[in-house]
């Protein structure tokens, strides 16, 4: 019997330690910020290693050239500053991807995959990017987006086969502007 109390004793004595010490430590442990952890903060976010493989960087600005070489419209533009009319920074991400989209299916892989070098490298390339943008979503009305996609869409279907090379000859602003909105800016200094 005596060794029963001295058990219960032992015991008591353990959890009243570990409520007295462990429990103020978990209590007092910091948690990180309301959403920034898990997978909804960088859903929208690609890895900065993306724009630091040089091959890729180089086979897209070189598909890009060549493609703007044969390019004589001068007055139309597909990718820039009016994609993100009416758009938050926080989606530009997601409008991003939805250009780069329709850049891979409706251009890259279209008949013009056999016009260029690197053409079917570079619609892999675009099209890892976007998989790996697949839970990217809009926050907010997506009216605005819908609209700016089709009167890019529009305009390049305006633009007959020079639409498409068009596409082709802003893939480097393409690539340029996903690098801006789809990767942390804290990253992009270091």
């Amino acid at each position: 019997m005596a060794s029963l109390q001295s058990w219960t004793r032992c015991f008591t004595r353990w959890i009243l330690l570990c409520c007295c010490c462990c429990l103020p430590l978990l209590l007092t442990s910091p948690l990180p910020p309301k959403g920034l952890g898990g997978p909804a903060h960088h859903a929208c976010r690609l890895r900065k290693i993306n724009f630091q493989l040089p091959y890729m960087r180089n086979r897209t600005y070189t598909l890009a050239k060549m493609a703007r070489a044969s390019d004589h419209d001068t007055d139309n533009r597909l990718i820039g500053q009016q994609l993100y009319v009416n758009i938050k920074e926080n989606n530009r991400c997601y409008m991003m991807k939805r250009v780069m989209e329709i850049i891979v299916k409706d251009v890259l892989l279209s008949e013009a995959q056999d016009q260029y070098p690197y053409t079917r490298e570079v619609a892999q390339f675009l099209a890892s990017m976007t998989s790996e943008l697949s839970r990217c979503k809009f926050s907010g009305h997506k009216e605005h987006v819908e609209k700016n996609l089709e009167e890019m869409t529009s305009k390049m279907k305006k633009l007959g086969v020079n639409g498409k090379n068009k596409a082709m000859g802003e893939l480097n602003l393409l690539f340029d502007y996903i690098e801006d909105a789809c990767t942390d800016i804290s990253k992009k200094g270091g």
